[in-house]
C-alpha cells in the first residue's frame, strides 16, 4: 500500500460525520478529528481517532495542522484565518466550506509561497451551487446564449411535516448562523442597476416564490450577489439574485423578534443569573411588569404589526417558545442574542425519526442567438434520512469529502498554488460528478 495520508478535520459539528464518512473509505487516508473535548462521533469511522485540541491555540494548532498533509476547517469562518496562517508554516493544504474572506484573501501571497492550496465554498450553499450554476453557464455559452437574468435561492430546512413550531424553522446547522444569516444586509443586480437592502429591512423583502409544487416558500436576497456576475462569467447579465428560502411565516416572526430586542448581542449588566425569560422581555421592551398581560399589551405598543391577526400570531408564538415564562433563563455570553440561540437550540432540534430538507434551485434566462428567449431550472430537493445524515449534513459534508479527496489525489485542477473556490468547469466537474455518486443531484428542465 502506499504512503498514508494524514488529515485533520477540525470541528465535529452536524456536517462533518457524512465528510469524515467519505474520507474514511480510502483505505490510505489517517484522520484526526480535533475537538475541544477530544470527543467526537467520528471515532465509529476506521483509521480515524479523536484528538482534544482548541482552534483558538496558536501553539497546538500549529503543531497539529504541520503534522498533516491536509486540514478540514469546519471550525466557525472567523477562525479561518488561524488556521491558514497555520497551515502556510506547515505546509499544509487547507479546504474549508465557507466564502472567501477578505481576511483569508489577504494570505493569498503567502499561501502561494507556501505552495499549498486552501480550497474554499465547498459545502452546499456555497459549494453545490456552483457546481451546476458554472454547469449551465457553459453549456449557454457554447451554444452562443447569454444568461439575461440568473436566479439561486438555497434553505436548510425542516421536511414540512416536521416544520411544526412558531419559526417553521428547525437547526439543520450553527443555530446562531442560522439565526444571523436573517440580519445580513444584501445588495443584488436587478434590471441592470444595483440594489442594497439594509439588515434590518432585510425580512422586510422576503416574497413569496415558488420552487416546486407542494412548498409554501418566501425567498429573500443573501449578502452581496454582485460580485457573482464577474464570478460565474456572466457580464450580460441584467439581474444576479442570490438568496435564501424560508417557509411563509418566518420572517416576519424574526423581524419580531429583532424589534422587540431579542436579537441584541451587546452585554448587558442586568443579565444575570437567575432572571426569567419574562423579566428579559420586560427590561427589552420597558413594560410596567414581567405579567403577561402587561408584556402583551406593551408589545402591542411598541412593535408595529401589520394586523390583528398578525400580532395575535406572533404573541401566540412567543408563548410556546416560553419567552413570557417565569422559568430562568441560561444565560450565555451576557447578551440576549446567545441566550435565545441556545435556547432555540435546545427548542428546534429534530427529534428522532424526523428529517430536515435542503432545496436550491438556479433559475436561468437565456436568451438565444434569434433572439428568443428561455427559462432554464436546477433543483436539488434532498431529504434527510432519519435513520442517517441530514440532507445539510450529507449535501455539506460529501461535498467537503470529495473535494478534499480530489486535493490529496492531486488532481490535475487542485494543483496551483492559491487561495481557491470553484468557479471553472475544470474545478465544478471532478467535485459535481463525486457528488452526484453520493446521491447529490441537480434535476435539470427547461420551463
Amino acid at each position: 500500500m502506499a504512503n498514508p495520508v494524514r488529515i485533520l478535520v477540525l470541528g465535529s459539528g452536524m456536517v462533518a460525520p457524512p465528510c469524515v464518512e467519505y474520507l474514511s473509505r480510502n483505505p490510505r487516508n489517517e484522520i484526526t478529528v480535533g475537538v475541544r473535548s477530544g470527543k467526537g462521533l467520528q471515532v465509529q469511522y476506521p483509521r480515524t481517532t479523536a484528538l482534544a485540541l482548541d482552534v483558538s491555540n496558536a501553539a497546538d494548532l500549529e503543531a497539529q495542522v504541520a503534522a498533516h498533509d491536509l486540514v478540514i476547517s469546519l471550525v466557525p469562518y472567523a477562525h479561518h484565518p488561524a488556521v491558514i496562517r497555520a497551515a502556510i508554516k506547515g505546509k499544509t493544504n487547507v479546504v474549508t466550506t465557507s466564502y472567501v474572506s477578505p481576511a483569508m484573501r489577504a494570505l493569498e501571497d503567502d499561501v502561494k509561497k507556501a505552495g499549498i492550496i486552501v480550497l474554499n465554498e465547498v459545502g452546499v450553499d456555497p459549494g453545490v451551487d456552483h457546481l451546476y450554476a458554472i454547469k449551465t453557464i457553459d453549456e449557454v455559452h457554447e451554444k452562443g446564449g447569454k444568461v439575461r437574468e440568473f436566479y439561486s435561492f438555497c434553505g436548510g430546512l425542516p421536511a414540512p411535516e416536521c416544520a411544526d413550531n412558531p419559526l417553521r424553522f428547525k437547526f439543520s446547522w450553527s443555530p446562531k448562523g442560522a439565526i444571523m444569516s436573517q440580519r445580513n444586509s444584501a445588495s443584488f443586480l436587478q434590471q441592470g442597476k444595483q440594489v442594497d437592502i439594509p439588515a434590518a429591512e432585510l425580512m422586510s423583502a422576503a416574497k413569496p416564490y415558488h420552487v416546486v409544487d407542494g412548498y409554501s416558500f418566501v425567498a429573500y436576497p443573501n449578502r452581496n450577489s454582485v460580485p457573482f456576475r464577474d464570478s460565474y462569467g456572466i457580464p450580460e447579465a441584467e439581474t444576479v439574485v442570490r438568496g435564501s428560502l424560508r417557509y411563509r411565516g418566518n420572517p416576519e416572526f424574526m423581524m419580531a423578534l429583532a424589534g422587540l430586542g431579542w436579537l441584541d448581542d451587546e452585554e448587558e449588566a442586568w443579565l444575570l443569573s437567575g432572571i426569567t425569560w419574562a423579566e428579559i422581555q420586560q427590561r427589552l421592551i420597558s413594560a410596567a411588569s414581567s405579567d403577561k398581560d402587561a408584556l402583551v399589551a406593551r408589545i402591542k405598543e411598541v412593535y408595529p404589526f401589520p394586523s390583528e391577526e398578525e400580532a395575535h400570531r406572533i404573541i401566540a408564538g412567543m408563548a410556546e417558545l416560553g419567552l413570557f415564562s417565569h422559568a430562568p433563563a441560561d444565560i450565555q455570553g451576557g447578551n440576549v442574542l446567545d441566550t435565545l440561540c441556545h435556547h432555540l437550540a435546545r427548542l428546534l432540534r429534530f427529534k428522532p425519526g424526523e428529517r430536515d430538507l435542503v432545496m436550491l434551485q438556479h433559475k436561468f434566462v437565456v436568451e438565444w442567438r434569434d433572439g428568443s428567449k428561455q427559462t432554464m431550472t436546477s433543483t436539488l430537493e434532498l431529504l434527510g434520512n432519519p435513520d442517517g445524515f441530514s440532507a445539510m449534513a450529507r449535501s455539506v459534508g460529501a461535498t467537503c469529502g470529495v473535494a478534499a479527496q480530489l486535493v490529496l489525489d492531486r488532481h490535475p485542477a487542485f494543483t496551483e498554488p492559491g487561495v481557491h473556490a470553484p468557479y471553472t468547469r475544470e474545478m465544478c466537474e471532478p467535485i459535481r460528478e463525486g457528488v452526484a455518486r453520493e446521491g447529490v443531484v441537480l434535476v435539470e428542465k427547461v420551463l
